[in-house]
């Protein structure tokens, strides 16, 4: 799972395995395949890396199950 932040800065944790669509308009709107949408405060491209540096973890790490790394501005 990956650490996202609602709009009101709130941090709530997502499956990203569950993402049909990102989009941009302006703030990011990801939508799961369950049709429930989150808007964030990340942009596509930080969510992207949230989910490369995930999935790097998980392969060097199985155990590890949540990652939270926060991003540099």
């Amino acid at each position: 799972m990956i650490q996202l932040h609602r709009l009101n800065k709130k941090a709530f944790f997502l499956n990203h395995r569950q993402i049909e669509i990102m989009e941009a308009n302006p703030h990011t709107v990801i939508t799961l395949a369950n049709e429930n949408k989150y808007i964030v405060e990340e942009s596509i491209s930080d969510i992207i890396a949230l989910i490369r540096d995930y999935e790097r973890q998980i392969v060097a790490d199985p155990g590890s199950g949540i990652h939270s790394r926060t991003l540099s501005p």
